[in-house]
Protein backbone atom coordinates (compact mmCIF):
# COMPACT_ATOMS: atom_id res chain seq x y z
CA UNK A 1 0.00 0.00 0.00
CA UNK A 2 1.26 3.14 -0.65
CA UNK A 3 2.73 4.88 2.12
CA UNK A 4 0.54 8.28 2.45
CA UNK A 5 -2.40 6.17 1.89
CA UNK A 6 -1.69 3.98 4.52
CA UNK A 7 -1.21 6.35 7.26
CA UNK A 8 -4.62 8.25 6.30
CA UNK A 9 -6.12 4.22 6.54
CA UNK A 10 -4.34 3.09 9.46
CA UNK A 11 -3.33 6.27 11.53
CA UNK A 12 -0.44 4.72 12.51
CA UNK A 13 3.44 4.85 11.22
CA UNK A 14 6.48 2.36 12.41
CA UNK A 15 9.57 4.23 12.36
CA UNK A 16 10.81 2.67 8.97
CA UNK A 17 7.50 3.71 7.25
CA UNK A 18 8.32 7.31 9.11
CA UNK A 19 11.52 7.13 7.19
CA UNK A 20 9.74 6.29 4.17
CA UNK A 21 6.87 9.03 4.06
CA UNK A 22 9.88 11.54 4.93
CA UNK A 23 11.08 10.69 1.62
CA UNK A 24 8.47 12.04 -0.18
CA UNK A 25 8.33 15.13 1.62
CA UNK A 26 9.25 17.04 -1.84
CA UNK A 27 6.57 15.76 -3.67
CA UNK A 28 4.17 18.58 -3.94
CA UNK A 29 1.06 16.04 -4.89
CA UNK A 30 1.51 13.83 -1.68
CA UNK A 31 1.92 16.67 0.58
CA UNK A 32 -1.18 18.30 -0.61
CA UNK A 33 -2.98 14.93 -0.24
CA UNK A 34 -2.08 14.25 3.47
CA UNK A 35 -2.53 18.29 3.90
CA UNK A 36 -6.14 17.77 3.09
CA UNK A 37 -7.14 14.38 4.89
CA UNK A 38 -5.69 16.08 7.93
CA UNK A 39 -8.16 18.83 7.87
CA UNK A 40 -10.70 16.17 7.03
CA UNK A 41 -10.12 14.73 10.47
CA UNK A 42 -9.38 18.10 12.32
CA UNK A 43 -12.87 19.00 11.07
CA UNK A 44 -14.59 15.24 11.44
CA UNK A 45 -13.70 15.81 15.29
CA UNK A 46 -13.40 19.52 16.17
CA UNK A 47 -15.19 21.12 13.06
CA UNK A 48 -14.22 24.63 12.10
CA UNK A 49 -13.40 25.09 15.95
CA UNK A 50 -10.32 26.45 17.55
CA UNK A 51 -9.56 27.00 20.83
CA UNK A 52 -7.20 29.35 22.71
CA UNK A 53 -5.24 28.95 25.69
CA UNK A 54 -4.27 31.73 28.17
CA UNK A 55 -0.51 31.74 28.56
CA UNK A 56 0.26 33.17 31.55
CA UNK A 57 4.14 33.34 31.48
CA UNK A 58 4.62 33.14 35.28
CA UNK A 59 8.65 32.85 35.89
CA UNK A 60 11.81 32.89 34.00
CA UNK A 61 13.76 31.67 36.71
CA UNK A 62 15.22 28.30 36.27
CA UNK A 63 17.43 25.88 37.60
CA UNK A 64 17.96 23.79 34.06
CA UNK A 65 21.13 24.90 31.66
CA UNK A 66 19.13 23.60 28.64
CA UNK A 67 21.49 24.70 25.79
CA UNK A 68 18.83 25.99 23.21
CA UNK A 69 17.04 28.20 25.57
CA UNK A 70 17.31 31.63 26.23
CA UNK A 71 16.13 31.62 30.38
CA UNK A 72 18.88 28.89 31.12
CA UNK A 73 20.65 29.18 34.35
CA UNK A 74 23.85 30.16 33.34
CA UNK A 75 22.50 32.98 31.13
CA UNK A 76 23.96 35.99 32.78
CA UNK A 77 21.83 38.87 30.93
CA UNK A 78 17.98 37.92 31.86
CA UNK A 79 16.42 40.24 33.67
CA UNK A 80 14.58 37.54 35.76
CA UNK A 81 10.77 38.12 37.25
CA UNK A 82 8.44 36.39 39.12
CA UNK A 83 4.52 37.30 39.14
CA UNK A 84 3.03 37.65 42.69
CA UNK A 85 -0.04 35.24 43.37
CA UNK A 86 -2.07 38.29 43.30
CA UNK A 87 -0.93 39.41 39.34
CA UNK A 88 -1.18 35.48 38.66
CA UNK A 89 -5.00 36.05 39.62
CA UNK A 90 -5.57 39.00 37.89
CA UNK A 91 -4.19 37.64 34.70
CA UNK A 92 -6.72 34.96 35.30
CA UNK A 93 -9.35 37.57 35.96
CA UNK A 94 -8.27 39.48 32.87
CA UNK A 95 -8.48 36.41 30.58
CA UNK A 96 -11.84 34.90 31.88
CA UNK A 97 -13.54 38.51 30.78
CA UNK A 98 -11.50 38.24 27.30
CA UNK A 99 -13.63 34.81 27.09
CA UNK A 100 -10.52 32.52 27.60
CA UNK A 101 -11.60 28.67 29.52
CA UNK A 102 -8.25 27.74 29.62
CA UNK A 103 -5.15 29.06 31.35
CA UNK A 104 -2.06 27.92 30.99
CA UNK A 105 0.82 28.67 33.80
CA UNK A 106 3.96 28.08 32.32
CA UNK A 107 7.30 29.03 33.58
CA UNK A 108 11.37 27.94 34.17
CA UNK A 109 12.12 25.08 36.49
CA UNK A 110 11.84 27.56 39.57
CA UNK A 111 12.91 26.26 42.88
CA UNK A 112 10.93 29.26 44.59
CA UNK A 113 7.85 27.82 43.20
CA UNK A 114 7.10 24.49 45.63
CA UNK A 115 4.91 22.28 45.39
CA UNK A 116 2.79 23.92 48.15
CA UNK A 117 2.95 27.36 46.46
CA UNK A 118 1.80 25.79 43.37
CA UNK A 119 -1.12 23.94 44.49
CA UNK A 120 -2.51 27.06 46.17
CA UNK A 121 -2.48 29.23 43.04
CA UNK A 122 -3.85 26.39 41.20
CA UNK A 123 -6.61 26.23 44.07
CA UNK A 124 -7.45 30.12 44.10
CA UNK A 125 -7.55 29.74 40.40
CA UNK A 126 -10.14 26.82 40.80
CA UNK A 127 -12.06 28.94 43.35
CA UNK A 128 -12.18 32.07 40.98
CA UNK A 129 -12.83 30.47 38.41
CA UNK A 130 -14.40 27.16 38.37
CA UNK A 131 -15.59 26.56 34.55
CA UNK A 132 -12.25 27.12 33.41
CA UNK A 133 -9.34 24.43 33.06
CA UNK A 134 -6.01 25.12 34.53
CA UNK A 135 -2.79 23.57 32.24
CA UNK A 136 0.46 23.60 34.24
CA UNK A 137 4.04 23.83 32.06
CA UNK A 138 6.54 23.80 34.78
CA UNK A 139 8.98 20.95 33.87
CA UNK A 140 10.43 17.43 35.29
CA UNK A 141 9.07 16.60 38.83
CA UNK A 142 8.06 13.44 40.99
CA UNK A 143 4.97 11.80 40.67
CA UNK A 144 3.53 12.88 44.23
CA UNK A 145 4.23 15.91 43.08
CA UNK A 146 2.33 15.85 39.83
CA UNK A 147 -0.39 14.18 42.11
CA UNK A 148 -0.92 17.41 44.84
CA UNK A 149 -1.74 19.56 41.87
CA UNK A 150 -3.96 17.17 39.91
CA UNK A 151 -5.82 16.92 43.86
CA UNK A 152 -5.58 20.61 43.90
CA UNK A 153 -7.31 21.04 40.53
CA UNK A 154 -4.72 20.86 37.76
CA UNK A 155 -6.35 19.28 34.54
CA UNK A 156 -3.60 19.58 32.11
CA UNK A 157 0.18 19.51 31.92
CA UNK A 158 2.69 20.60 28.97
CA UNK A 159 6.07 19.17 29.13
CA UNK A 160 7.76 18.82 25.31
CA UNK A 161 10.00 15.82 25.25
CA UNK A 162 12.01 17.66 22.90
CA UNK A 163 13.52 14.78 21.08
CA UNK A 164 12.89 10.79 21.45
CA UNK A 165 16.76 10.22 20.77
CA UNK A 166 18.85 9.82 24.01
CA UNK A 167 21.81 10.79 22.25
CA UNK A 168 20.26 13.71 20.32
CA UNK A 169 18.99 14.91 23.89
CA UNK A 170 22.16 14.87 25.43
CA UNK A 171 23.22 16.98 22.43
CA UNK A 172 20.88 19.59 23.45
CA UNK A 173 20.69 19.13 27.56
CA UNK A 174 23.78 19.20 30.07
CA UNK A 175 24.56 15.94 32.02
CA UNK A 176 22.16 15.99 34.46
CA UNK A 177 18.97 15.98 32.73
CA UNK A 178 17.98 12.51 31.34
CA UNK A 179 15.49 11.28 28.44
CA UNK A 180 14.43 8.52 30.36
CA UNK A 181 13.33 11.40 33.78
CA UNK A 182 11.84 13.15 30.97
CA UNK A 183 9.72 10.03 29.19
CA UNK A 184 8.81 8.68 32.97
CA UNK A 185 7.06 12.20 34.26
CA UNK A 186 5.46 11.97 30.69
CA UNK A 187 3.94 8.46 31.66
CA UNK A 188 3.32 9.44 35.31
CA UNK A 189 1.47 12.65 34.39
CA UNK A 190 -0.61 9.99 31.92
CA UNK A 191 -1.45 7.54 34.65
CA UNK A 192 -2.57 10.59 37.01
CA UNK A 193 -5.46 11.45 34.76
CA UNK A 194 -4.28 14.55 33.48
CA UNK A 195 -4.71 15.66 29.90
CA UNK A 196 -0.72 15.42 29.01
CA UNK A 197 1.44 17.65 26.27
CA UNK A 198 4.64 16.21 25.11
CA UNK A 199 6.20 17.60 21.83
CA UNK A 200 9.20 18.93 19.99
CA UNK A 201 10.91 21.68 18.08
CA UNK A 202 11.59 21.17 14.38
CA UNK A 203 15.11 21.60 12.94
CA UNK A 204 16.94 21.47 16.45
CA UNK A 205 20.44 21.43 15.86
CA UNK A 206 21.89 17.76 15.37
CA UNK A 207 18.42 16.76 14.60
CA UNK A 208 18.00 14.10 11.84
CA UNK A 209 15.24 12.31 9.53
CA UNK A 210 15.98 9.12 12.20
CA UNK A 211 15.18 11.41 15.56
CA UNK A 212 12.09 12.97 13.49
CA UNK A 213 10.96 9.24 13.02
CA UNK A 214 11.66 8.24 16.45
CA UNK A 215 9.75 10.95 17.82
CA UNK A 216 6.42 10.40 15.66
CA UNK A 217 7.27 6.80 16.76
CA UNK A 218 7.51 7.60 20.30
CA UNK A 219 3.90 9.99 19.88
CA UNK A 220 1.82 6.86 19.25
CA UNK A 221 3.52 4.65 22.21
CA UNK A 222 2.27 7.85 24.55
CA UNK A 223 -0.86 8.74 22.82
CA UNK A 224 -0.92 12.09 24.26
CA UNK A 225 -3.87 13.93 24.44
CA UNK A 226 -1.64 17.22 23.18
CA UNK A 227 1.53 17.87 21.21
CA UNK A 228 3.39 21.02 20.24
CA UNK A 229 5.61 21.46 17.94
CA UNK A 230 7.34 24.62 16.41
CA UNK A 231 10.70 25.15 14.43
CA UNK A 232 13.78 25.61 16.62
CA UNK A 233 14.70 29.78 16.70
CA UNK A 234 18.19 30.35 18.04
CA UNK A 235 18.72 32.33 21.05
CA UNK A 236 21.60 35.11 20.85
CA UNK A 237 22.88 33.60 24.22
CA UNK A 238 23.25 30.11 23.98
CA UNK A 239 25.53 27.90 22.44
CA UNK A 240 23.08 27.56 18.99
CA UNK A 241 23.36 31.23 19.08
CA UNK A 242 24.94 30.58 15.61
CA UNK A 243 22.64 27.53 14.13
CA UNK A 244 20.32 27.98 11.54
CA UNK A 245 16.25 28.33 12.50
CA UNK A 246 14.03 25.29 11.78
CA UNK A 247 11.70 25.23 8.98
CA UNK A 248 8.26 26.58 8.22
CA UNK A 249 7.22 24.09 5.90
CA UNK A 250 8.72 20.95 7.27
CA UNK A 251 6.59 21.80 11.00
CA UNK A 252 3.78 22.24 8.47
CA UNK A 253 4.07 18.51 6.98
CA UNK A 254 4.69 17.54 10.06
CA UNK A 255 1.35 19.04 11.76
CA UNK A 256 -0.32 17.54 8.96
CA UNK A 257 1.44 13.86 9.74
CA UNK A 258 0.58 14.39 13.38
CA UNK A 259 -2.89 14.90 12.69
CA UNK A 260 -3.26 12.25 10.70
CA UNK A 261 -1.66 9.41 13.45
CA UNK A 262 -3.24 11.10 16.37
CA UNK A 263 -6.70 11.75 14.94
CA UNK A 264 -8.21 14.00 18.13
CA UNK A 265 -5.46 15.35 19.42
CA UNK A 266 -5.08 19.09 20.48
CA UNK A 267 -2.66 20.23 18.39
CA UNK A 268 -1.17 24.28 18.32
CA UNK A 269 -0.53 26.36 15.54
CA UNK A 270 2.67 28.07 17.50
CA UNK A 271 4.49 31.05 18.62
CA UNK A 272 7.27 30.00 16.92
CA UNK A 273 5.31 29.61 13.65
CA UNK A 274 4.28 33.22 13.89
CA UNK A 275 7.66 34.33 14.75
CA UNK A 276 9.14 33.00 11.70
CA UNK A 277 6.41 33.58 9.09
CA UNK A 278 3.98 36.47 9.73
CA UNK A 279 1.40 33.88 8.18
CA UNK A 280 2.64 30.91 10.16
CA UNK A 281 -0.14 30.56 12.86
CA UNK A 282 -2.76 30.41 10.04
CA UNK A 283 -0.62 28.28 7.33
CA UNK A 284 -0.84 25.69 10.93
CA UNK A 285 -4.75 25.95 11.26
CA UNK A 286 -4.79 25.09 7.37
CA UNK A 287 -2.55 21.81 8.16
CA UNK A 288 -4.51 20.46 11.03
CA UNK A 289 -3.59 22.49 13.94
CA UNK A 290 -6.70 23.59 16.58
CA UNK A 291 -5.27 25.51 18.98
CA UNK A 292 -3.42 28.42 19.53
CA UNK A 293 -2.07 30.25 22.92
CA UNK A 294 -2.48 34.18 23.00
CA UNK A 295 -0.32 35.62 26.11
CA UNK A 296 -1.90 36.92 28.82
CA UNK A 297 1.34 37.63 30.56
CA UNK A 298 1.95 41.47 32.08
CA UNK A 299 3.18 43.07 28.94
CA UNK A 300 6.35 44.74 30.64
CA UNK A 301 7.35 40.81 31.57
CA UNK A 302 6.87 39.22 28.03
CA UNK A 303 10.30 40.06 26.37
CA UNK A 304 11.95 39.25 29.93
CA UNK A 305 10.41 35.36 28.73
CA UNK A 306 12.54 34.85 25.45
CA UNK A 307 13.09 31.66 25.03
CA UNK A 308 14.20 32.21 21.21
CA UNK A 309 15.20 35.57 19.66
CA UNK A 310 12.36 38.38 18.12
CA UNK A 311 9.27 36.02 19.61
CA UNK A 312 5.90 37.53 18.39
CA UNK A 313 3.38 39.35 20.71
CA UNK A 314 5.59 40.69 23.43
CA UNK A 315 4.03 44.23 23.08
CA UNK A 316 0.39 43.94 22.55
CA UNK A 317 -1.95 43.57 25.83
CA UNK A 318 -4.28 40.18 25.92
CA UNK A 319 -7.66 41.97 24.57
CA UNK A 320 -5.63 43.71 21.12
CA UNK A 321 -3.60 40.09 21.06
CA UNK A 322 -6.87 38.11 21.05
CA UNK A 323 -8.74 40.04 18.55
CA UNK A 324 -6.08 40.11 16.15
CA UNK A 325 -5.84 36.49 16.70
CA UNK A 326 -9.53 35.90 16.24
CA UNK A 327 -9.33 37.82 13.00
CA UNK A 328 -6.20 35.57 11.62
CA UNK A 329 -8.47 32.97 12.49
CA UNK A 330 -11.38 33.81 10.32
CA UNK A 331 -9.19 34.46 7.75
CA UNK A 332 -7.88 30.85 7.67
CA UNK A 333 -11.84 29.49 7.76
CA UNK A 334 -11.87 28.60 11.46
CA UNK A 335 -13.30 30.19 14.68
CA UNK A 336 -11.92 31.16 17.80
CA UNK A 337 -14.24 29.66 20.20
CA UNK A 338 -14.86 30.43 24.03
CA UNK A 339 -14.50 26.66 25.10
CA UNK A 340 -12.52 24.65 27.47
CA UNK A 341 -11.61 22.76 24.49
CA UNK A 342 -10.68 19.63 26.04
CA UNK A 343 -9.50 16.71 24.50
CA UNK A 344 -12.50 14.21 22.98
CA UNK A 345 -11.69 10.65 24.55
Amino acid sequence: MDISKKLVETHSLTKEECLELFSLFNNSEVMEYLKEEAVKVRKQYYGTKVFTRGLIEFTNYCKNNCYYCGIRRDNRNVERYRLSEEEILACCANGEKLGFRTFVLQGGEDPWYTQERIADIVKKIKKAHPDCAITLSVGEKSKEIYKAWKEAGADRYLLRHETANTSHYHMLHPESMHLSNRKQCLYDLKELGYQVGAGFMVGSPGQTWEHLAEDLVFLQELQPQMVGIGPFIPHHDTKFAKEEAGSVDLTLKLLSVLRLLLPKVLLPATTALGTLDPLGREKGLSAGANVVMPNLSPVENRKQYELYDNKICTGDEAAKCKNCLSARVRSAGYELVEDRGDYIG
